[in-house]
C-alpha cells in the first residue's frame, strides 16, 4: 500500500505494549490513539532513567543532581520547540496539559489591559467542532467580560462553513480560537487562511494543535506573518510522550502582555510582603515545581517522531485512513461522519453502525481484542450539528497497520451479526 512507513514492523516493536495479548487470547488491536497514543521504549527509558539516576527538583537546588535535572528539563523545552519550530525557546511554556493551556490563555486574557483587553461589546469565535476544552474556557470569558461567543458552523460533510467569514470575523472580533485537526470529525482545518483574516482585524488566534501535533508537521517559522497564529497548544500523551504535560507556545508579545497566571515559587523576580514582580518568560507562566520527569520524556518522544519524520507520519496516517474509510464503506449500515477524503482529513474516524449503539460496539469489539472509543468524545455540539448523541470512533498511528483495519472490519461484521441487524 502506498504511503505506508516501510519500517513499520520495525516501529512496532518500540512499543512493548502491541505485544500483549488480550483475554481470550486476541492480540491487541490498538485503535484509539486520539484518545492517547502508546508509548515507545525509549519514552519510558529516558523517564525511567531521570529517576533512577537524576531526580531532583529544578533550579533551585546548587548541587550536581540539581543541575542534571535542571539541564535535562531545559534541553525538553530546546526539543519541543525545534518539534515546532518556534522561532524563540523561551516562548514555549510547559503546562499540565492542553486544556490547562488554553484556560491559561483564556483566563489570563480575561484579566488582560490594554489592546487585549476584552470588554461588553468584543466577541470571541470558535467552532461547532471544538473540543469541549476549546469552548468552555472561552464561554466562561465571555460570560465574566459581558461579552459574545460566536461560531463557525459546519457543512454537511463535517467541514468548517466559512461562507459567512466576513459576518463572524469584524473589527469586533478579539478573540479567534480553533481546532487545527478535529479530534471528533478528522477535519483538517485552513488555519492559515482563518489566522491571516483575524489578524485584519486585529484579532488573537489561538490553535488547538492537540491532534495536528502528531501527525502534521508544524513548522511556525514557515507560517510567516499573517497566517502565523499568536498562540497554539498542544498535550504531550497524543505524540507519544506521558501524560501530565501540555505545551503552550506563543509569539513573545502577546505572552509578555498578558498578566502570570499561577502565583509561587519559580515565576516571580522578586517578593515582597507589599507586592511581586514576575519572571520574563517561560518561567513567568511556570509557577511552582513542573512537570519534570513528564517533561524529559516528551523530549524524547519528539526526538523519536523527528527521527522517523513527521512527513512520513502524516503520509502513512493518510494510507491508512483511506484503507479505513473503504473498509467501513463495505459494512452495510455504517455512516462515517466527517470528510470521506482522506487527504482532507486526520487519523480519528467517527461513524454509527445502524441498529447498534456505539457502546454495544466497542463493547463487541474489545472481547475481541479491538480497542475504540465511543461517547461524544468531548465533541457534544459537534454530535448535536449531525443529530447523534454518540459515535463510535476509531483512531489510527504511526504503529497502526493494514491487518489491524481488517481486524476491525471483520470485528463490525460480527457485531451486525451478533446484534441480528440487517
Amino acid at each position: 500500500m502506498d504511503g505506508l512507513l516501510p519500517e513499520l514492523e520495525v516501529i512496532r516493536k518500540d512499543f512493548p505494549i502491541l505485544e500483549r495479548q488480550l483475554a481470550g487470547g486476541f492480540p491487541l488491536v490498538y485503535l484509539d490513539s486520539a484518545n492517547t497514543s502508546q508509548k515507545p521504549q525509549i519514552v519510558i527509558d529516558t523517564m525511567v532513567d531521570h529517576l533512577e539516576r537524576h531526580n531532583a527538583n529544578i533550579s533551585r537546588a546548587m548541587h550536581q543532581l540539581g543541575s542534571e535535572s535542571t539541564e535535562a528539563f531545559e534541553a525538553a523545552r530546546d526539543r519541543v520547540a525545534a518539534f515546532i519550530k518556534a522561532p524563540s525557546r523561551d516562548e514555549v511554556i510547559f503546562t499540565k496539559n492542553a486544556t490547562e493551556a488554553l484556560n491559561l490563555v483564556a483566563n489570563t486574557l480575561s484579566w488582560a489591559t490594554g489592546d487585549l483587553a476584552i470588554g461588553a461589546g468584543d466577541e470571541v469565535l470558535i467552532t461547532e467542532m471544538e473540543h469541549h476544552s476549546n469552548i468552555v474556557p472561552w464561554q466562561l470569558l465571555t460570560e465574566r467580560k459581558g461579552a459574545t461567543l460566536r461560531w463557525f458552523g459546519l457543512t454537511e460533510d463535517g467541514r468548517l462553513d466559512l461562507s459567512n467569514i466576513d459576518e463572524l470575523i469584524t473589527e469586533r472580533t478579539k478573540v479567534v480560537s480553533l481546532t487545527w485537526v478535529s479530534n471528533m470529525l478528522g477535519t483538517i482545518n485552513p488555519v492559515a487562511e482563518i489566522a491571516a483574516r483575524a489578524h485584519e482585524v486585529g484579532a488573537v488566534v489561538v490553535v488547538d494543535a492537540s491532534q495536528a501535533a502528531p501527525q502534521l508537521p508544524i513548522d511556525l517559522q514557515a507560517m510567516e506573518g499573517a497566517s502565523r497564529p499568536d498562540v497554539l497548544v498542544f498535550t504531550g500523551h497524543k505524540v507519544v510522550g506521558p501524560t501530565g504535560i501540555g505545551v503552550l507556545w506563543g509569539r513573545r508579545e502577546v505572552l509578555d502582555a498578558l498578566p502570570a497566571f499561577h502565583g509561587g515559587g519559580e515565576m516571580i523576580e522578586t517578593v515582597t510582603m507589599q507586592r511581586s514582580t514576575y519572571a520574563g518568560i517561560p518561567h513567568k507562566f511556570e509557577a511552582g515545581t513542573p512537570p519534570i520527569i513528564e517533561a524529559i520524556g516528551l523530549g524524547a518522544a519528539v526526538d523519536y517522531l523527528d527521527c522517523i519524520g513527521l512527513d512520513a507520519i502524516h503520509a502513512h496516517e493518510q494510507a491508512i485512513t483511506g484503507y479505513a474509510l473503504q473498509g467501513l464503506a463495505s459494512v452495510p449500515g455504517t455512516r462515517v461522519l466527517g470528510p470521506l477524503d482522506a487527504a482532507s482529513r486526520g487519523g480519528a474516524i467517527s461513524f454509527e453502525l445502524a441498529g447498534v449503539h456505539p457502546h454495544d460496539i466497542a463493547q463487541v469489539l474489545d472481547s475481541r481484542g479491538i480497542a475504540v472509543r465511543a461517547g461524544h468524545h468531548c465533541a457534544k455540539p459537534a454530535h448535536a450539528r449531525f443529530g447523534v448523541q454518540a459515535s463510535t470512533r476509531m483512531s489510527s498511528y504511526l504503529y497502526t497497520t493494514p491487518a489491524e483495519i481488517d481486524a476491525l472490519i471483520d470485528g463490525l461484521n460480527y457485531t451486525r451479526a451478533y446484534f441480528k441487524v440487517g
